[in-house]
């Protein structure tokens, strides 16, 4: 195992500078979730860790050692891609042995990692088998059994699961989750998917635009994003949001965000640095919101209901910005109803306009 710093991390290519001096320390036996949309750096900073990119300035430090100038064999690492990258041509045991072949370890020593790595991923009766014969995910957990068997510091797994069905990734998070507990090694794992960033992280790091916008355990993350980008990206359904500017209520004490399209919403909190006056957008998640029928905080033209089982979502408009609200209670509201709605105060939160910055 090893602990993992990343100091002033950046990467150019030519004149263009995709990851911005990223800084990171990652705990021995962490699991830290990379997460960001397409495009956000997230794989690069993988690739620059795993020594498969260049880095263009500042320090990597693998267990004590810095890495920047290490070929990949030298950095005890184990990657994990989207692709499961398999030898067509071999069964599943040679496309697992085929690491230690190469590194010529004997058989003897091998054999018994392979057997106990085959029985902890439930691939035992599999070994004989051509990948051709193999689903999606046992093809994964073939790939995971390859970086296993070379008993790395450093595990890294760039978006494993994007080629898996919906019922195919719930399963594979559980048990690379699952790996993880019995391994306790560290974990760098990169995903798009803020769901697959919720459940497995011990902490996440939010990217955007190569660039570092939060760290935190999911939960923090959830309940106190930084900005509106982390708001916006963590949640589904997403977070409602609501530009405004911050009034006096018209009636009785108190203030309001007075919407673009004329509504109001009563606030029934604001910091002291959101006074009357200030531009602000106001966010609050579609669980917290709650419906009611006296003396609501805002009002919700429904437009459509979509009953999921366990919940029922409604969509709606709010002053001209379309807003959901999530209910457990078997909802008999539809298409064209207004609903009244309570937005509690512990659970709204007001971001600066212009800098997109938490204020509460």
């Amino acid at each position: 195992m090893a602990a993992v710093q990343l100091s002033g991390i950046f990467k150019r290519y030519g004149d263009t500078q995709v990851v911005h001096g990223i800084d990171l320390d990652i705990d021995d036996g962490e699991f830290v979730v990379l997460v960001g949309p397409s495009g956000c750096g997230k794989s690069t900073l993988m690739r620059m860790v795993a020594g498969l990119e260049e880095i263009s300035g500042g320090d990597l430090m693998i267990g004590g050692t810095r890495a920047n100038s290490l070929a990949p064999q030298q950095r005890n690492i184990s990657m994990v891609f989207q692709s499961y990258a398999l030898y067509p041509h071999l069964s599943v045991y040679e496309n697992i042995a085929f690491g230690p072949r190469i590194r010529k370890e004997s058989s003897a020593s091998f054999k018994p990692r392979i057997e106990a790595a085959a029985k902890m991923l439930n691939l035992g009766g599999y070994l004989n088998r051509l990948p051709r014969a193999l689903s999606g995910g046992q093809r994964q957990r073939v790939a995971m059994g390859r970086a296993v068997v070379r008993e790395p510091s450093l595990f890294l797994f760039d978006e494993p699961l994007s080629n898996l069905d919906a019922k195919l990734r719930v399963q594979m998070r559980t048990e690379i989750k699952a790996l993880h507990q019995r391994l306790r090694n560290t974990v760098i794992y990169v995903t798009h998917d803020q769901i697959e960033a919720m459940t497995m992280a011990d902490r996440i790091v939010v990217m955007n635009a190569g660039r570092i916008e939060q760290i935190g355990r999911p939960l923090e993350l959830y309940d106190h994003p930084a900005n509106l980008f982390v708001a916006s990206f963590l949640g589904s359904p997403s977070m409602n949001f609501a530009e405004g500017v911050i009034v006096n209520r018209a009636q009785g004490p108190g203030l309001a965000l007075q919407l673009a399209e004329g509504a109001g919403i009563v606030l029934d909190s604001v910091p002291a640095t959101a006074t009357a006056g200030a531009k602000v957008t106001l966010g609050v998640r579609p669980e917290h919101i709650e419906t009611i029928t006296q003396t609501p905080d805002a009002v919700l033209d429904v437009e459509v209901v979509e009953p999921t089982g366990a919940e029922t979502h409604l969509y709606g408009k709010i002053g001209g910005n379309t807003w959901c609200v999530t209910t457990r209670q078997r909802s008999r509201v539809e298409p064209g109803q207004r609903v009244t709605l309570r937005l509690p105060a512990e659970h709204i939160h007001l971001f600066d306009t212009e800098s997109g910055r938490r204020l509460v």
